[in-house]
């Protein structure tokens, strides 16, 4: 049996998903001084692997890619588990 057959009756469960670009550490008072339009600088830049979760667990990787004035991922390897 295929694993897309295996899975049908669950195929609309929802799941969160995560995909994790980068880890910033911020004093409180660095935050409380955040307003709309700040710009976090992240040490990750396009093309670039990043890990995918869903649901806290690791399920692939991905890169991130610019598309117009857009950024977004480009999924390049998911994980099966036997």
């Amino acid at each position: 049996m295929k694993v897309l057959e295996a899975i049908a009756p669950l195929a609309d469960v929802r799941v969160e998903f995560e995909v994790r670009l980068d880890e910033h550490v911020m004093s409180l008072r660095e935050i409380l001084q955040l307003e709309p339009g700040h710009v976090i600088r992240l040490n990750r830049s396009a093309g670039e692997n990043i890990d995918i979760l869903a649901s806290g667990a690791l399920i692939g990787s991905g890169e991130v890619v610019v598309i117009e004035d857009m950024i977004g991922v480009r999924i390049t390897d998911f994980r099966e588990e036997h």
